[in-house]
């Protein structure tokens, strides 16, 4: 075994899958640990020792770090339910006792920027980590990032989908905390330069670009660096972390349980309190990326104009719809007025106001499902999610002509049962990509139920 061998968890993740290249390419024998090896990445996973297990599972834990020079704890929990934060504690200290008895020489962790004081669960749970590493008895440099800038990383995606789908917006209060990020190429070279500090370092290390910003700031440069026009965001002090969350998952990809944990480090100033990673380390070469910099190589491959024009699609589709509908409703004519009418049915001024809410909903839970479908290469959900939009809008309109223009209340009642059935497939078919879409196309189906139901009381009524 090669004296210089390292052991990487969690490669495949965002930092892991790039971390191991990078050792590679420093002449490194690295050796992985996964539960899946066939999720590796194929453009490297034959060039190292795979041992496939679980940290959990003290033998395969064991194997995997006897003869390494250097182990990297890539590992914590991200889901944020029941017992993480135990699950966390017991997962390090058991990696640091293994290490310990294998003869590792570095354990290398990567954290998270943070001040001192009392912090979120999350991020709370992530410092006991460092800690309970760096008293295992081996040197260990806990690094410290904050948002960490690259395409893939959870953090950078929030950031660009808040910024790219809130032209116009409120959010928590926690945009204007302070943050010093960093592109994951310079990350993944202080973890590689972190193998060879000697053995008498044993501590933790920021990392971050120099300059402070808000996450409002980058926002703000985020649309600037890409070309997308200014962003008006504004802060409300009401939203809870798990509020914020819930708001994250519904706007962007990221899922709730993703965006709790990313939201539990942001609701903290993440900067620096020291600046020794260039004395220990060595800054990259050509020195540490600007934020600008670090946007334009993370978007390379990005269309950040994508939902803009998802949007103004669907949008313009759904506007169409409402204004049909609209055109052909007429609540004040004599035939409606004589109606009899459920005792339950809402007053009428209540239906602008639902369907107003409603069409919004539509189109923008609609394009997310589509923008997120294509951006996640797979263009036949998308493809999916537009026939249902393509069949439900020609339904919802054709539905105020049966009622209030045919005046055929058997027919409006079949309209809206296939309007609604439209509806619940439309829900069906976006709820894949995002159960924030799945939430408001499920409210627009029901609306539609409700609708078939008091159009079939109507028809009774009226027979």
């Amino acid at each position: 075994m090669s004296d210089r061998t390292a052991l990487v968890t969690g490669a495949s993740g965002y930092v892991g899958s790039q971390l191991v290249p990078a050792l590679l390419g420093q002449g490194w024998t690295v050796r992985v640990l996964a539960r899946s090896p066939e999720g590796l990445d194929s453009a490297w996973r034959d060039r190292v020792d795979v041992v496939q297990g679980d940290a959990t599972n003290p033998d395969t834990l064991g194997d995997a770090l006897t003869g390494c020079r250097v182990a990297y704890y890539l590992l914590h929990s991200m889901d944020g339910e029941g017992d993480y934060r135990e699950r966390d504690r017991r997962l390090a200290r058991s990696f640091a006792e293994h290490a310990r008895d294998a003869g590792v020489r570095r354990i290398v962790y990567l954290s998270g920027l943070h001040p001192a004081g009392e912090l979120s669960d999350h991020l709370a749970s992530r410092v006991e980590v460092g800690e309970i590493l760096l008293e295992s008895g081996v040197p260990t440099a806990v690094l410290q990032a904050g948002v960490v800038l690259g395409e893939g990383s959870a953090s950078f995606d929030m950031l660009r989908h808040l910024t790219e789908r809130l032209p116009v917006a409120f959010g928590p209060r926690w945009l204007r905390n302070r943050i010093q990020p960093i592109a994951v190429d310079d990350v993944v070279h202080y973890l590689v330069r972190a193998a060879d500090l000697g053995s008498d370092v044993n501590r933790t290390i920021d990392v971050g670009m120099p300059e402070q910003l808000t996450y409002l700031d980058m926002m703000r440069r985020y649309a600037a660096a890409t070309g997308l026009g200014p962003r008006l965001v504004g802060t409300v002090p009401v939203l809870t972390p798990r509020l914020a969350s819930l708001w994250v998952g519904l706007v962007t990809p990221v899922p709730a349980g993703i965006a709790r944990p990313l939201v539990g480090s942001l609701i903290h100033d993440a900067v620096k309190s020291e600046d020794d990673a260039s004395a220990l380390m060595g800054d990259p070469p050509g020195g540490l990326m600007g934020f600008e910099e670090a946007v334009r190589a993370a978007t390379q491959e990005i269309d950040p104009r994508r939902w803009g024009r998802t949007l103004a699609t669907v949008s313009a589709a759904v506007g169409m719809t409402a204004l049909a509908g609209s055109l052909l409703t007429d609540p004040d004519n004599p035939w409606y007025r004589s109606l009899r009418k459920p005792t339950w049915q809402p007053p009428s001024a209540a239906f602008p106001i639902v369907w107003t809410a409603l069409y919004a909903t539509v189109a923008v839970a609609t394009a997310a499902a589509i923008a997120d479908a294509e951006e996640a290469g797979e263009p036949e959900r998308a493809a999916q999610v537009r026939k249902a939009l393509a069949v439900n809008l020609p339904l919802n309109a054709a539905w105020s002509g049966l009622f209030f223009r045919s005046r055929s209340l058997p027919a409006a009642t079949a309209g809206a049962v296939a309007l609604a059935a439209s509806s619940a497939d439309l829900a069906r078919r976006a709820g894949p990509t995002g159960p924030g879409k799945a939430v408001g196309l499920g409210l627009y189906a029901a609306w539609c139920a409700f609708a078939s139901v008091l159009s079939a009381e109507l028809s009774r009524l009226n027979s």
